[in-house]
């Protein structure tokens, strides 16, 4: 049996680096043939927008956040890897502007062909970041499979009147970005042995910081909108909320800050197939300028694992809210804003 740090987690995996959702075409169609749901008024945030966790009203003044997500290795450190499946999968109650509370792991693993000390660090990273974010391991469900896979059900807590979803923001509001995109190009690159230590060192810190801070820093702010950039990557998510608060976008691509080497991998044939699909998508619901090329629009539309928030607000806050980010340690910058023409559509600018 091979020893841990001489397996290559990314190599097992079918799909490779991106932990790719399925698109939201087919979701939508698959969704479409489902009989509707008896309509339940404390069900505050459901399938309707395509948000980012589930929100039911407990009471007047609480209300559970729900979310699930899982995916295969995207890096080759199994503890590496349990640490970003966990922050992906927190990130969705942060996003919403809850407090994430509990945990119930996931895990996928051909248990009679890798070694059992491989599953047992998945498991000590996701531990140690549910600590950091101060979430209780409940419990879990695991099965024998012959790709590993892994992630977490997550419960949290808001109040009914502060839940963040993506469907409000409102013409004249700035649009921040708390991580770096092109998390699916670098990821995909590790598994074509393209990118160096250092910069396997840099993008796994990326994934695996919690947006705890962000949402923390938020809190305090007449925040009208919030997501949390995945898989759909950032034009992809940046759609959602376009289409579900009836607004139109302008993307500043100047301003979006993005992980190094993004064009030489791409070029190099690490566009994974995620982000490709999550182009085809958007065809009709972004316009780019003739400035960006083939490259420059995939990069946009990266299919990204446990990114960052995306936040619409108001113009006069927007500033502030910025410089808190900032000084707090979260890598933020403005990179676009709502419009109240071109209703769910995007301009690239």
């Amino acid at each position: 049996m091979k020893e841990t740090s001489q397996i290559k987690l990314t190599s097992l995996s079918s799909k490779g680096g991106c932990g790719c959702k399925i698109g939201p075409a087919d979701l939508a169609q698959v969704l479409r043939n489902l009989p509707q749901a008896t309509p339940d008024p404390n069900l505050l945030v459901g399938l309707d927008t395509s948000d980012d966790a589930g929100v039911y009203r407990l009471t007047d003044d609480l209300a559970i956040v729900q979310t699930v997500d899982f995916f295969t290795p995207i890096v080759d450190d199994p503890y590496a890897f349990g640490q970003v499946a966990a922050a992906n999968a927190i990130s969705d109650i942060y996003a919403m502007g809850g407090k994430p509370l509990t945990a119930l792991n996931i895990v996928a693993f051909p248990i009679s062909t890798l070694d059992k000390a491989i599953l047992t660090e998945i498991l000590r990273g996701a531990g140690d970041k549910l600590k950091e974010a101060g979430v209780t391991l409940v419990g879990g469900h695991s099965i024998d499979d012959k790709e590993p896979k892994f992630g977490l059900a997550v419960t949290g807590t808001v109040h009914p009147e502060r839940v963040r979803t993506n469907a409000g923001a409102k013409p004249g509001d700035k649009l921040i970005l708390t991580k770096p995109i092109g998390v699916g190009i670098s990821t995909t690159a590790i598994k074509h042995d393209r990118l160096t230590e250092e910069e396997i060192t840099g993008v796994t810190k990326v994934m695996s910081t919690l947006n705890k801070i962000a949402s923390e820093t938020m809190a305090s702010f007449d925040v009208h909108s919030c997501t949390d950039v995945t898989g759909f990557g950032l034009l992809g998510h940046a759609s959602e909320m376009a289409k579900g608060s009836h607004t139109g976008l302008k993307i500043y691509n100047n301003q979006v800050p993005k992980l190094p080497r993004l064009r030489e991998l791409a070029e190099a044939g690490s566009v994974p197939g995620g982000t490709k699909n999550n182009f085809a998508h958007l065809q009709g619901d972004v316009t780019f300028p003739d400035s960006l090329d083939q490259i420059d629009q995939w990069i946009l539309c990266d299919a990204v694992t446990s990114g960052g928030l995306l936040i619409s607000i108001s113009d006069n806050e927007a500033n502030q809210l910025l410089t808190d980010l900032q000084n707090a340690g979260v890598p933020a910058a403005i990179i676009g804003e709502v419009t109240e023409e071109n209703q769910g559509h995007i301009i690239v600018l």
